[in-house]
């Protein structure tokens, strides 16, 4: 039976895909004390890796905001296979962003703005935070956004 956070999110038409493996030499998540901290997540979806490209070099800011918010989604996922109850999670604390960036590029706000919506319509006011929005040369497998996150839990 799914707690209220998963409701709200099945509400959303959202749902919480396997949380993924990591692609490389660390782990997906890692819990000390009442801080969860996830690994950098990417817009990978049913079918694999989407939204590969470069803001401001022929990626829309528009899908930049999707591949934000698919990162929030696997962000969430991987906080289900930490916790196996999202309503576990007491706040959001932070999240950086990166935003794989033409060097004229300016508006990692906006596309970070896909991640920080969705997470708090799935989280509500918990789902409030602090967040960096940083513009990078390049992020793995050439995706256009990439998202980790520090939750404080029970």
């Amino acid at each position: 039976m799914p707690g209220q956070i998963e409701a709200r999110i099945a509400e959303l038409g959202v749902t919480l895909p396997q949380a993924a493996a990591p692609a490389a030499n660390y782990v997906p998540f890692v819990r000390t004390g009442n801080q969860l901290f996830i690994s950098g997540q990417i817009p990978m979806g049913p079918d694999g890796i989407q939204f590969q490209g470069k803001l401001g070099a022929g990626t829309s800011i528009e899908d930049g905001q999707a591949a934000a918010r698919l990162c929030a989604i696997n962000l969430l996922a991987q906080a289900k296979a930490a916790l196996g109850d999202l309503d576990k999670v007491v706040r959001l604390v932070k999240i950086v962003g990166f935003v794989n960036s033409a060097p004229d590029f300016g508006d990692q706000p906006k596309v970070m703005n896909g991640a920080s919506d969705f997470l708090v319509e799935a989280l509500g006011d918990r789902g409030r935070h602090a967040r960096s929005a940083v513009g990078v040369a390049g992020l793995p497998f050439g995706v256009a956004v990439e998202v980790e996150a520090v939750f404080e839990v029970e």
